[in-house]
């Protein structure tokens, strides 16, 4: 990934998701995330880009196999604090992930994406790991809020001035550029980023809402399917005499003249 947390970015990521505006986002996005995941008991689960554990915290108390990686050694820092032994926590980058190919049956990409400097790649790795899904969840380049957060990236440098936006459309390009026609899920949500409360939540998980092209946040999932190559087979037929023999019981027999 091209873009790594130190120690002050660590702290303040997760102190922005602590309460608040925040919270409530974070909220409304690992929903959409769990909706497209369905998680299930024992099911193997590697979340590329964990952070400090956040979007793996919601998984933790459902009995599936949780592994997390993430280049930043304070953001896993964090997350070890977070989990302890619970979850299976590795230093590398999205573009080269240091496991067997079909080693899951689910590889998450939450807020990953976008710092990234080869997108397409990691989601090839990403691919290439899982078995069933992969899932990805994305700020969306049209929405206003993150286009206001662009612009003020412009005078106030932050992460996000170092993140790099997507759309769907832009998304589901790479997906039939890297995988060709495999099947694709989305959903959006914050499309009201600056209100909350229970009622604005509720609105939010509507699914005639998340149709939306505009939410601030992307959920999408993508089902890989195998593609074989195959070799056509030489056949040799076997030319048999007419009056051949005849085997078995047939031997056994005389004709009477």
């Amino acid at each position: 990934m091209a873009y790594e947390f130190d120690f002050k970015a660590a702290q303040d990521y997760d102190a922005f998701f602590e309460k608040g505006r925040g919270r409530h986002c974070l909220e409304l996005e690992i929903k959409l995330i769990s909706s497209l995941i369905h998680p299930m008991p024992g099911k193997r689960l590697l979340d590329i880009g964990c952070g400090t554990g956040l979007s793996l915290e919601p998984f933790v108390d459902l009995g599936m196999s949780l592994t997390g990686i993430d280049p930043s050694a304070y953001m896993l820092d964090k997350a070890a604090e977070r989990f302890g032994h619970r979850v299976d926590l590795h230093r590398g980058t999205a573009e080269d992930l240091p496991f067997d190919d079909n080693s899951f049956d689910t590889a998450l990409l939450f807020f990953s994406l976008e710092f990234s400097d080869r997108p397409a790649k990691a989601i090839e790795e990403a691919c290439r790991v899982a078995r069933e899904q992969v899932v990805i969840g994305v700020h969306n380049r049209y929405a206003l809020q993150n286009m206001a957060r662009r612009f003020k990236g412009f005078f106030s440098p932050d992460m996000y001035s170092c993140s790099r936006f997507f759309s769907v459309w832009e998304l589901k390009t790479m997906m039939t550029s890297i995988l060709g026609k495999v099947p694709v899920k989305w959903r959006t949500t914050l499309q009201f980023p600056f209100l909350s409360g229970s009622l604005v939540s509720s609105v939010e998980c509507l699914r005639l809402i998340q149709w939306s092209y505009w939410g601030g946040f992307i959920g999408m999932r993508i089902k890989p399917v195998p593609k074989f190559r195959t070799r056509p087979m030489a056949l040799k037929p076997r030319n048999r005499k007419i009056n051949e023999p005849a085997t078995g019981l047939a031997l056994g027999f005389k004709v009477k003249e």
